[in-house]
């Protein structure tokens, strides 16, 4: 009997395993979506996370997803020469990827991707694993890091995932 009783409860807590990730696949992103009305597109955005040192928004469309940070404090010019190399949380290497917004001074710099069905390996990498910091070299070799606390961590990584999920459903 009470062998009976212990694979009954077995097939129940294998059935409430297999079933988690169901779950987690559908949190609510709680995403901005706007439609231009003049085009008919449609964006979708994270709006702004605040960081320590700035902001972060995940924005996308039909044709790219776009990540864009502003950065606080004065003398942050930023150029197409300008890098960021993303450290991730428990590994030792990093990616670095170059502004792809306008040259400024406002502390403004873009990550840029294509919205393809398939996810750039970069912007996989963001919407997965969680960011510890990332270090801005500006047009004068002026370095700004921007820490992300652990509260923040995983807040920017499904803010970014739910964005690239959604953005893949306004390839045309």
């Amino acid at each position: 009997m009470l062998d009976l009783l212990v694979n009954s409860f077995m097939k129940y807590i294998v059935i409430l395993l297999l079933s988690f990730p169901l779950v987690l696949k559908a949190q609510d992103c709680k995403l901005n979506k706007e439609t231009d009305p003049y085009t008919k597109e449609i964006k979708i955005s994270s709006g702004f996370i605040q960081l320590q040192n700035g902001s972060v928004t995940i924005d996308a469309d039909a044709t790219q997803v776009d990540i864009f940070f502003s950065l606080t404090g004065t003398d942050k010019c930023f150029d197409n020469n300008s890098t960021a190399a993303i450290f991730f949380e428990g590994n030792k290497l990093k990616m670095t990827t170059r502004n792809a917004g306008s040259m400024n001074c406002e502390g403004f710099f873009h990550f840029n991707f294509r919205n393809t069905p398939s996810t750039n390996s970069l912007l996989q990498k963001i919407a997965t694993q969680k960011i510890s910091s990332i270090l801005f070299t500006g047009n004068s070799k002026q370095e700004t890091r921007l820490n992300f606390s652990t509260e923040q961590q995983p807040v920017v990584v499904s803010f970014t995932s739910c964005v690239v999920e959604e953005a893949k459903k306004l390839i045309k």
